[in-house]
């Protein structure tokens, strides 16, 4: 009889994987409903608590270790990738988890973050963006639109703000998603599915801070707006959105077009959302802010893209076994001097 038969392991809850410390976000804010949804779908993981690590750099949702029962770090500024790509190489059996927002990520950690998705580390980064710096106190971020008017741009940002799922296209991240605070059902789905992926997963969450820089994403989350306003990507499914689902998407060659249904296309016209089409995908990420493609378009939500490439850690591993294989163990100090070393008398 096995040792767990004789102490099975007790199912957890959502409670079990919070802490007994006090959630200090200000209340209303977006964080709340994340961090409720990570608690919801970790017992389904099937992953002990002790196997599990959260990652953190600085910034509102840099407090997210605190309240989360696993092993954690609240670690420096923009460097939780670093931090989360040395732990996976030296411990790959972890599920290791990057909580980051988007001045942590894409401001002073922008250069850590394209180097873990090109790399491919099999890692999960939730990129919470709500477009302000929060923890200081208000001022403009990378996410931030033109002409923002923050407490470090009075007179409105001339910053040209990051799209953060085309930089992750630009750094061959494998897979890249984009949900919402407000939608739990869907959040929780875009999770799950980021947990499933083997490889870097990048999902960015709009969150929303309600003191400063309230309802940016308002027009996605409300009802009488969100139908016309987000398109919600099925892979193998047409691009349809509205009350109604009465407006779809469709290709003029390779540009977008929306169209009514009915009297300008049917859905058997209807552009077919795919998952592994690389070019597609950039299409989808850049359809609402690229300036050469008329007309206004819904906001994507779900998966953009998902491809599979081998691991850093697995092929790191490889690697080592290999050359102990061929040439056995070495000596450090001999690897560190190379194979070339000059003598100056």
């Amino acid at each position: 009889m096995s040792v767990d038969t004789l102490h099975p392991k007790p199912n957890l809850t959502a409670k079990d994987f919070a802490t007994d410390q006090e959630v200090r976000w200000c209340p209303g804010c977006g964080d709340y409903s994340i961090l409720a949804q990570v608690q919801k779908i970790m017992p389904g993981l099937g992953i002990p608590r002790e196997n599990i690590v959260i990652i953190s750099g600085i910034g509102c949702s840099s407090r997210f270790p605190y309240y989360m029962n696993t092993y954690g770090m609240h670690s420096i500024h923009g460097r939780a990738t670093a931090i989360a790509s040395g732990l996976k190489a030296s411990r790959p059996e972890l599920s290791v988890w990057i909580v980051t927002g988007d001045g942590d990520s894409l401001s002073i950690g922008g250069n850590h973050t394209i180097h873990l998705l090109r790399r491919n580390f099999d890692v999960n980064i939730l990129l919470f963006n709500n477009q302000i710096y929060g923890l200081t106190k208000g001022q403009y971020s990378p996410t931030s639109e033109e002409h923002k008017i923050t407490k470090s741009s009075p007179y409105g940002s001339i910053d040209h703000p990051f799209n953060p799922l085309a930089l992750a296209m630009g750094a061959d991240a494998t897979f890249i998603a984009r949900s919402m605070d407000r939608d739990t059902k869907h959040l929780q789905a875009m999770i799950l599915r980021s947990q499933e992926h083997k490889g870097s997963s990048f999902l960015e969450i709009y969150q929303n801070c309600n003191i400063f820089n309230d309802s940016a994403f308002e027009i996605f989350t409300e009802k009488s707006s969100k139908q016309d306003e987000a398109l919600f990507l099925e892979h193998g499914q047409p691009l349809l959105f509205g009350a109604q689902k009465n407006k779809g998407i469709k290709l003029d060659g390779l540009k977008p077009v929306v169209v009514e249904l009915g009297s300008e296309a049917g859905t058997a016209d209807l552009w077919i959302h795919d998952e592994k089409d690389i070019y597609k995908a950039q299409i989808l990420t850049r359809m609402f802010d690229d300036p050469r493609i008329e007309g206004h378009f819904p906001r994507p939500f779900g998966v953009f893209y998902e491809t599979q490439r081998d691991c850093y850690e697995d092929i790191m591993s490889m690697q080592i076994e290999e050359v102990i294989a061929t040439k056995g163990k070495s000596d450090l100090d001999k690897l560190l001097k190379g194979r070339e070393t000059w003598t100056i008398n």
